[in-house]
């Protein structure tokens, strides 16, 4: 058993009954392993034996495993044969990783979770990228240059030399899976890009394999099947052993060579409307459904919902989870500290005599960076520099009467890494002054990562004055005049360079005073906290005095002893040892600098050999660097050590660097006694230390702990099956004079119990003694007052927290599992995030992480944390290396850690934020992710898998009986919702109108009457009038084109025509000539010259529905339909007759044409929904009066009368507003063209002030113009005399819910020109009936009310006050229009709905449209919109159903005859709103939240696909973003709406269709992302 390399933790027992032969070995080995390797010798796996019964009843052994490798007493006292090491170094010799993390034994269990795996395929569709994205991440864009920065706790790794994976192991296994994966992956390799591939990769066992973390079933009891996210069925899981049988993905042909229809011709797939499309994008979505059927979830539990708060899910306590049983921790004492007489009174008394007696004696040696001495600081300088800095400090710095620095002040010492000796004279100087020095980094640059916090804290200290050395003063980066700036965040200090030839000699008779240690400050070290803070702990005098005994007294140090230290020497241990206890010892340092061990990773062991130094302080990366340099040197000699302090022993990962130092120094004279870790916190200062051990003493046992145990913080040894354990080492014993015990880590500092792991706390007068300058977190988190389970203080003193996690195990020793700072607490379970970063640097053998840097935390989404991992990539890997290693991370951290990662980022190599030591700045990292600011290259969301406590999907109620309603709105009071305008037939005018029943008849009469009263003008982009009719001109032309119609059309009464006219005054007399001739016109948008594929069709499906016999229409236009464009777009031959009307004939029409029954078709009007549905409607002449009289009721529109009208004019009101109201009440029309304003933004607002206009009328889409295009012209306007402070009505002519945020940027912005934020106000108006509300010129303004949106995903309505969460503003749509009556009705039964009750708008006028005209003649759909009843109340009377959910709400206000006011709230349109999880919801409130999180999201639309919420966003900005937007899409969604959003995609500006209403065309956008015809930048597909 010697070949076998013992790197990690096989423990087996001294006796004889445990001592496993070879064969036994291997039996045991096959048994643990074999069900996930095929069988080769050779390859050693450990064994974890549990000791019931080995000392029974000293401890409690059921915790751990002890002993002593049999092998330890004979072989390893022989030294290990030199072909073992090399064998060894030859497995290390290339490739890069970060070793805090690495443990052979890890690794091969995260490879043998993998391998379960690996014979099922993926089932993951690979995000699509943009070609251009695709070349930025390639290997030419990121050769990024070493980093210089240096590296703190290895956090970097790295390092110059490279190395490969641990044991050929790791290589096997992914010779294993590269074996099946050729087999199993017969079809596609992931595509990486969307545009340019044809298949979408993402199948087969190379390209990760994520289908199977879902549907991996993990065995944990408490882990049962989910309910299928895409329809609202719990599926019951067949729980096999091979966990859920998931459906093949198509796409990699099996092993059976089963006939799956392979991406590039997906089946068809049907979308909502049942057309079939087919395409690659469809075909991903299909595959993520089908991954998604059966995600892995706890059950949802039964649980209440209010009737108004929808509850997350709150998971309940399992019962089967581990729980702490022993009895409680008692408080264990260090031994005693003892006060040896001739230790000194302080440290500056220790200095000074040594200093006086022996100033020859070396106490620190320098090293350039070839390994040189540099410089030797002897005790005699050391006293005499730090005197004379002491000096200046206090006597030079401001005026005699006026010292800038008097004892008690902060001073930051800012010093280079390589230059211990100015810091350490520095250092001493400030304590022989009585100013409290403030160790800090050096400021490299203006915008380091956490200067601003140092910044920060060197306020609070109230810093002045700095104090620094020679070069790193020349270094500092200087403005032009030769000043250093200030640092960002920093208060303004003055920089002093504290080197002997720049201070003054001190007097004759000047000295130190040199008091004992007392209470007073001695020194402030700063500590960065999780969240990127940074706090000063305040140490005192006394407190570093005593501190230091206890390290003497534990490391058994004597007098001149050498050390040799690599670690920062500004902080932690490597202050505590090499600074100060080396005086209080007169040692000797051998101090080696950052940039020395980048260089030669061996000088500390040189320099151990070369000094014969005692003792060493490394952290276990320089153990590792050691390691992977060591080439076998012949002089190395490392038995002079009596101690290797191991920094970070308490990190658990250290232990196999540890192992793997010894195993291959032990030939060189290093004895295993000697490696020491050691336990330390920035409050606690030293927490534990590993004492030396005498010879031949049994090394110390260890702890092989079960995660899942350690996640319920309880400690379990585990079974020997289980691939997840953590291995810890002790850290030695309390420290002398010291109490420890262990509390639980949240709430009420209890005591734990004996098999529980709490947080260490410390009782001391060796430990810091506060936050500086707060007293608040001090007394909160930094001093404990721990309890028994009674409730009683188990001291009177306070105990200081570590912020390490652990337990004290048999015997007194400390095991350390984590740091607080690491914490995760992830649905109940604590995860430590410098464990999952182990797991995921221990999957990939590849090394594809860059220098192992990777960064995991964890942010709040919906109420609990989630695990959010990043990872550096290198420079080399592909989209398919970083696609696959993402998902074999996903599967490892879930088998190992049975937690779910909710984020997976990938970042280009060196591009996260550095620690002044060059390790990863965790805080600043994720403030960039949540800001949206990382910039990766890769990201996998895993939303579906991760959040577990969504609310439960609501359940349809049955609907209530009619009877009970009624009584129900009785017993509360609540009136029946309904609400009408004025009553037309009580009002008394003076409309000559009146009398007409024809608007033809109107015209002819205001032809005869005024006859040269405009009634048209039109404005072109100038603002200069184009063209302008009176009655007269209107009257003449429109007869010619009634004569023109009868004469080449030989047209019929009733035949349909066709307008097909840009916005203009043609357009008018084109309908007027319609009704003349007793036609029936449609007008039609003519076709966009610039987008002819896309617009004629439309043109050409209405002519077709509306039966046109023929076409009216211009000469340019009538060319554009006869191009070569048109006929690629449509069938041209298959046009009615064409007329251009551009040149009339010169004689009218025998007899105008007058219809004999006003019930008769004046017009159709077609439009276009939002859905992507063409329907037209019928307006009879009754009905255009009565709307006409209507508006004209309303807005008081008399001949007098002008009004501004910027609309388009080809449907609903903007089509009335347009062409028929001012024939109807005179008034005259200022026509402003939509178009116009692309070319000059300001026209509308500059003509409406020009003319003195007080009714104006505009679409959203020319407010969004205007908003936009002249947000930051508005003084130039004003100086131009643009003046709207005439404007009483501003109306936006909508058929949707008022886009309040826009109205009001709109009234805010043109405020200053005089605009009344109460002028502007919306109109509502649908298919049924064109305008229900518009604001009129009397009435009260609008109201906004504030309702509840999660009350309104269930229909109700909730009214909470403004700002509260989840409130949305809803403004009343303008005032109910004059003879319409309203009433709101439930759409399922068609029963009146109370007050404020969410339920369809239902109307009733003399203006309604009198049915659908198509071509299919639809009965059903007519009668159900145009003429429903009420189930009960009043079923007489027949209404016409808008479509549109809203409510009605009386207000406080009156209206003009008198009564309360009742106000019209729309909520959004029924065909457009989204059924999810059993909810309603409105895609605008999706979209808002959407735009609202990042700057760079201009637009965003959202549509469902086979149950998967897609969301579109459009990015303004650089391509580099669109996948920082991925996470923060998903977190929005989740947190505001409870909606897991199934796919991200990113597009260009301009992607999202808009119609002329500006209103967003979903459907559209749906077909064209299916269709694969978006070309986005990004597609993210969540998990």
């Amino acid at each position: 058993s010697a070949d076998y390399m013992i790197t990690s933790i096989a423990l087996r027992c001294e006796s004889t009954v445990w001592d496993i032969t070879q064969k036994g070995y291997e039996k045991k080995r096959s048994k643990l392993i074999g069900a996930y390797f095929p069988q080769t010798p050779g390859n050693t796996f450990f064994l974890f034996v549990k000791l019931n019964q080995l000392h029974a009843g000293q401890f409690e052994s059921t915790l751990f495993v002890l002993g002593m490798d049999p092998s330890l007493s004979q072989e390893r006292r022989t030294p290990v044969t030199s072909s073992s090491s090399s064998r060894y170094h030859r497995r290390r010799s290339s490739g890069s990783r970060d070793e805090r993390y690495r443990s052979d034994v890890h690794t091969e269990a995260v490879q043998a979770a993998l391998a379960k795996h690996k014979e099922k395929k993926m089932a993951v569709p690979m995000p699509s990228k943009r070609r251009s994205l695709v070349v930025q991440t390639s290997m030419d864009t990121y050769t990024p240059p070493e980093g210089d920065g240096e590296e703190e706790d290895g956090e970097g790794g790295g390092g110059t030399s490279s190395r490969a994976g641990s044991l050929s192991m790791e290589h096997w296994i992914s010779r294993a899976i590269h074996s099946t994966s050729s087999t199993t992956t017969t079809t596609s390799s992931a595509a990486s890009s969307s545009s340019s591939s044809t298949h979408s990769g993402g199948s087969g066992a190379a390209s990760g394999r994520l289908a199977d973390v879902l549907a991996q079933h993990v065995h944990i009891s408490n882990h049962s099947a989910p309910p299928d996210v895409t329809s609202y069925t719990n599926i019951t899981a067949n729980t096999t052993t091979d966990g859920i049988q998931v459906d093949k993905a198509p796409g990699a042909g099996t092993t059976a060579q089963k006939q799956t229809p392979k991406y590039g011709n997906a089946e068809l797939m049907e979308t909502g409307d049942g057309v079939p499309v087919s395409s690659r994008v469809s075909a991903k979505i299909q595959q993520l459904v089908n991954t998604l059927k059966r995600p892995k979830r706890p059950p949802l539990r039964e649980f209440f919902v209010d009737d108004f708060e929808e509850l997350l899910e709150v998971q309940q306590p399992d019962p089967n989870v581990p729980k702490a049983e022993g009895a409680e921790v008692v408080t264990m004492a260090g031994e005693q500290l003892g006060v040896v007489t001739n230790w000194p009174p302080s440290l500056e008394a220790a200095l000074q005599r040594w200093g006086t007696i022996s100033p020859k004696a070396p106490c620190l040696t320098t090293m350039d960076t070839n390994g040189k001495p540099l410089y030797v600081l002897t005790y005699g300088k050391l006293w005499s520099r730090s005197v004379k800095v002491a000096y200046n400090l206090l006597h030079k710095l401001g005026t005699k009467q006026e010292p800038l620095v008097r004892p008690g002040d902060r001073v930051a010492l800012v010093f280079p890494n390589n230059d211990p000796a100015a810091f350490m004279t520095a250092f001493y100087g400030c304590l022989l002054a009585e100013v409290v020095p403030v160790p800090i980094e050096v400021p490299l640059t203006r915008k380091d990562a956490g200067s601003q916090q140092i910044g920060f804290l060197l306020g609070s200290c109230g810093v002045t004055v700095a104090l620094t050395s020679d070069a790193c003063h020349k270094g500092l980066p200087k403005s032009s005049t030769g000043e250093i700036p200030q640092f960002k965040g920093w208060p303004k200090v003055l920089w002093c360079v504290a080197e002997s030839k720049h201070l003054s000699k001190p007097p004759r008779d000047w000295f130190p005073h040199i008091k004992e240690a007392n209470q007073d400050t001695a020194y402030i070290e700063y500590k960065t906290c999780k969240d990127g803070g940074v706090l000063g702990v305040t140490v005192m005098r006394i407190a570093m005095l005593t501190h230091c005994q206890t390290l003497t007294q534990s490391c058994a140090y004597t007098e001149a002893e050498t050390i040799v230290n690599v670690l920062d020497f500004k902080k932690d241990v490597g202050l505590w040892h090499a600074v100060l206890t080396s005086v209080m010892n007169m040692m000797h340092v051998i101090s080696i600098p950052y940039a020395l061990m980048k260089v030669n990773p061996l000088s500390w062991i040189q320099k151990v050999c070369q000094y014969k130094a005692k003792v060493a302080f490394v952290k276990s990366r320089d153990m590792h660097w050691a390691l992977v340099a060591h080439r076998d040197q012949r002089d190395i000699n490392l038995s002079s050590l009596r101690m290797l302090v191991v920094a970070d022993g308490a990190n658990p990962w250290s232990i196999s660097s540890c192992d793997s130092f010894l195993n291959v120094f032990q030939t060189k004279g290093l004895r295993p006694e000697v490696i020491c870790p050691c336990a330390s916190s920035p409050e606690a200062l030293t927490v534990a230390i590993r004492r030396p051990l005498d010879e031949g003493c049994a090394p110390p046992g260890r702890g092989v702990l079960s995660m899942l145990g350690l996640s319920h913080g309880v400690i379990r040894v585990d079974s020997e099956e289980k691939l997840s354990v953590l291995t810890l080492q002790d850290v030695g014993m309390v420290m002398p004079g010291g109490l420890m015990c262990t509390v639980k880590p949240e709430g009420i500092p209890v005591l734990c119990k004996t098999d529980e792991i709490g947080e260490l706390c410390v009782c001391t007068v060796a430990t810091g003694t506060s936050y500086y300058g707060l007293a608040g977190m001090t007394k909160n988190t930094f001093e404990v007052y721990p309890v028994c389970n009674s409730g009683t203080p188990i001291s009177e003193f306070p105990f200081t927290r570590t912020g390490l996690l652990g337990f004290i195990g048999p015997a007194g020793l400390i095991f350390v599992a984590g740091k607080m700072d690491g914490l995760m607490v992830v649905g109940g379970r604590r995860h430590n995030a410098d464990d999952i970063v182990a797991t995921a640097l221990a999957v990939e053998p590849m090394k594809f992480v860059y220098r192992g840097r990777i960064a995991v935390f964890s942010i709040p989404v919906l109420h609990d944390e989630r695990i959010v991992v990043v990872a550096e990539q290198r420079p080399d890997s592909t989209e398919e290396d970083s696609f696959q290693w993402m998902s074999r991370v996903l599967q490892a951290i879930d088998s190992i850690h049975q937690v779910g990662v909710y984020c997976l980022a990938l970042v280009p190599s060196n591009t996260l934020p550095k620690t002044p030591l060059g390790g990863i700045h965790l805080s600043e990292t994720k403030q960039l992710f949540l800001e949206g600011a990382l910039h990766p290259c890769n990201v996998l969301m895993c939303p579906h898998t991760c959040v577990t406590n969504l609310p439960k999907p609501r359940q349809k109620q049955p609907e209530i009986g009619p009877a009970s309603v009624m009584v129900g709105n009785l017993v509360s009071g609540k009136r029946i919702a309904q609400a009408s305008g004025r009553d037309l037939g009580q009002i008394e005018d003076n409309d000559q109108a009146r009398k007409f029943l024809f608007l033809s008849e109107v015209l002819q009469w205001r032809a005869q009457t005024t006859p040269d009263h405009v009634l048209y003008t039109l404005l072109n982009s100038r603002g200069t009038i184009y063209s302008s009719l009176t009655c007269v001109q209107l009257h003449k032309r429109a007869e010619k084109i009634a004569a023109m119609l009868a004469e080449r059309g030989h047209l019929q009464d009733g035949d349909h025509v066709a307008l097909v006219y840009p916005p203009g005054v043609d357009l008018i007399v084109a309908f007027y000539g319609c009704l003349y001739a007793g036609c029936v016109p449609i007008t039609v948008r003519p076709p966009h010259p610039q987008n002819i594929a896309t617009t004629l069709p439309t043109v050409k499906m209405i002519v077709e529905v509306s039966q046109s016999v023929c076409v009216m229409t211009t000469q340019v236009i009538l060319k554009l339909l006869r191009s070569k464009e048109a006929s690629a777009a449509v069938d041209v031959r298959s046009w009615p007759p064409v007329m251009d009307t551009d040149d009339l004939p010169k004689k009218k029409p025998p007899l105008l044409y007058k219809p004999s029954n006003p019930d008769t078709l004046a017009y159709l009007d077609f439009s276009v929904s939002t859905t992507g549905m063409l329907a037209g409607v019928k307006m009879s002449h009754t009905a255009t009066s009565a709307f006409c009289r209507s508006i004209k009721l309303q807005c008081e529109l008399y001949p007098s009368r002008e009004v501004a009208i910027c609309l388009d004019p080809y449907c609903g009101l903007g089509f009335v507003l347009w062409c028929l109201c001012s024939v109807y009440s005179g008034h005259q029309s200022i026509l402003i063209p939509p178009s116009e304003l692309e070319v000059n933004p300001s026209l509308w607002l500059s003509a409406v002030s020009q003319y003195k206009v007080r009714d104006t009328f505009c679409s959203y889409s020319v407010m969004e113009l205007c908003t936009k295009g002249l947000g930051l012209q508005t003084d130039s306007l004003k100086s131009r005399g643009v003046d709207l402070s005439r404007v009483r009505t501003c109306v936006v002519v909508a058929e949707e819910r008022p886009r309040i945020a826009l109205t009001q940027s709109f009234s805010k912005l043109f405020k200053d020109l005089g605009l009344h934020p109460r002028a502007v106000s919306t109109s509502f108006g649908c298919r049924v009936n064109l305008a229900i509300c518009l604001q009129g010129t009397s009435g009260p303004d609008p109201t906004t009310v504030f309702v509840d949106m999660r009350a309104l995903r269930h229909d109700r309505v909730r009214l909470v006050e403004r700002g509260s969460p989840h409130s949305l503003p809803l403004m009343e749509s303008g005032k109910i229009l004059p003879g319409v009556r309203i009433i709101i009705a439930n759409p399922e039964t068609k029963g009146p709905m109370g007050e404020s009750h969410l339920g369809e708008i239902w109307v009733q006028s003399g203006h309604n449209a009198s049915g659908y005209f198509t071509v299919y003649g639809d009965e059903s759909l007519q009668s159900d919109h145009f003429n429903s009843r009420l189930s009960f109340g009043d079923t007489q009377t027949i209404w016409a159903r808008t479509g549109y959910l809203g409510f009605l709400r009386r207000t406080e206000l009156t209206d003009a005859s008198g009564d309360r006011h009742d106000a019209l709230y729309v909520v959004g349109a029924l065909e457009e709103a989204m059924e999810l999880r059993g909810m309603r919801y409105h895609p605008i409130d999706i979209e808002t939240s959407v735009i609202r999180t990042h700057k760079s999201i201009t637009e965003c639309a959202v549509f469902t696909w086979t149950n998967l919420l897609v969301v579109v966003v459009e990015l303004d900005g650089s391509e580099q973003e669109a996948l920082d937007l991925v996470p923060l899409v998903t977190n929005v969604v989740l947190e505001e709406h409870y909606l897991i959003v199934g796919v991200v995609v990113v597009v260009d500006i301009g992607v999202i269709p808009i119609n002329s209403r500006g209103e967003k065309q979903r459907m559209h956008l749906r077909d064209g992302f299916l269709a694969d015809q978006l070309d986005p930048i990004y597609v993210a597909y969540n998990m």
